[in-house]
């Protein structure tokens, strides 16, 4: 069965939340079944124009605000941050499915740890759990008094905030609340509800959910696509469940063809072609998407899908950087048609744009143009910026 590469982009993007036209209400149990309709949705600290969990839900649902998010994970209670791939933020219901995770890294972290900070985070670990079930929620500021600090940076941790991490990665402990980007710790009882945090299932169970809602998220995928997709079964797991669902015919091969013509072989449901025949085609509106956008995450597989080759350079050096800092993919219907280079200066309410780069072939005409600026300005009142200004220059060349 071969999937052409114009079927399969709808398909994909439809799984994605990005076939659809960019509207309706993004707040309570709407909002909530976005998030559980792409999975998790990825947060990260880089606040260029907004933050990357922010962004990923705007360009679906443009009326979302950010206070809405924040309800759903500090009041409602409807979500929990943990990690996939990356840390991110999960519909609570998935909870139980995260106790294989749990228990996987009570080992592989405290190994990996030791060797990195030595062995004295672990003897926190009753202190740490100690202090927060009798003075409630704490971040990592407030524990370690005394302990030596480095000169900062990304793995300046004492060990009582390697504790923190380390107890909220295995399940003890929960994220109740963020101020700012910082994270406040509580005992996952007194953040979750009983019937998310008390539940266990089989390891088998979990296999079976995980594979299987990620393809489901995904539309058509390799063994490997699959166990990314979440980042809590293994490589092997994947491959041995998707050898026995093709076995008794919950799954076929199809042939998937790339944007350069090229097949690939993957896994999908036997309804496929009927799948990709029902999803609609993309309209042609401009979006700008997060560079952690889920269509996005698996590099390789968005070049190969859409012809798009995408790094993101914060980490390399400036002067090293082909495009910039942090520059962000733009969507038109099913192609990709560029990347943007922009900052919002709110002291000053202006949405500055650098440069924009179109992929080759695309024609930055009139009309085109002209959706791409409408794009900016929504993007502007989104970052609470008043107007869009460009730098000389800014339209580069394909």
């Amino acid at each position: 069965m071969a999937l052409p590469n114009p079927v399969a982009r709808r398909l994909f993007l439809q799984r994605h939340g990005l076939a659809e036209s960019p509207s309706g209400p993004a707040r309570g149990a709407d909002l909530l079944a976005l998030i559980e309709r792409l999975g998790f949705v990825q947060v990260d600290s880089i606040n260029t124009v907004a933050r990357a969990h922010d962004l990923i839900l705007f360009s679906r649902r443009p009326a979302y605000r950010p206070a809405a998010l924040k309800q759903l994970l500090e009041r409602d209670r409807t979500l929990f941050e943990h990690w996939t791939h990356d840390a991110s933020v999960i519909p609570a219901r998935f909870y139980p499915h995260w106790q294989i995770r749990f228990n996987r890294d009570r080992a592989r972290l405290a190994e990996r740890w030791r060797r990195w900070q030595g062995p004295g985070f672990e003897g926190k670990f009753e202190e740490i759990l100690d202090h927060v079930a009798r003075h409630g929620p704490v971040s990592s500021a407030e524990v370690g008094a005394g302990e030596a600090r480095g000169s900062g940076g990304w793995w300046d941790w004492h060990p009582s905030k390697t504790a923190l991490e380390y107890l909220w990665r295995v399940g003890r402990l929960s994220v109740t609340r963020r101020e700012g980007f910082r994270k406040f710790y509580d005992l996952t009882e007194r953040v979750l509800h009983p019937r998310h945090c008390t539940l266990v299932p089989p390891q088998a169970a979990t296999i079976d959910w995980a594979c299987d809602a990620a393809l489901d998220r995904l539309g058509f995928a390799t063994a490997g696509e699959i166990a990314a997709f979440f980042a809590t079964v293994t490589p092997a797991e994947a491959r041995d469940w998707c050898a026995a669902a093709l076995a008794q015919g919950d799954l076929v091969e199809v042939l998937v063809e790339g944007a350069d013509g090229s097949p690939r072989r993957a896994f999908s449901r036997p309804d496929v072609l009927q799948a990709a025949s029902a999803a609609p085609v993309p309209p042609g509106r401009v979006r700008i998407l997060s560079p952690f956008d889920p269509a996005l995450r698996d590099r390789a597989r968005a070049e190969r899908l859409f012809g798009f080759s995408y790094r993101i350079e914060v980490f390399v050096p400036e002067a090293k950087r082909r495009y910039g800092y942090y520059v962000f993919p733009v969507l038109e219907g099913d192609r990709l048609i560029g990347r943007i280079d922009m900052k919002a200066w709110r002291d000053a309410g202006v949405l500055r744009v650098r440069a924009f780069w179109p992929e080759a072939g695309v024609d930055m005409g009139k009309g085109r143009c002209a959706r791409l600026e409408a794009e900016l300005n929504r993007m502007a009142r989104f970052a609470g910026c008043e107007r869009v200004d460009f730098a000389s220059g800014w339209a580069r060349g394909g």
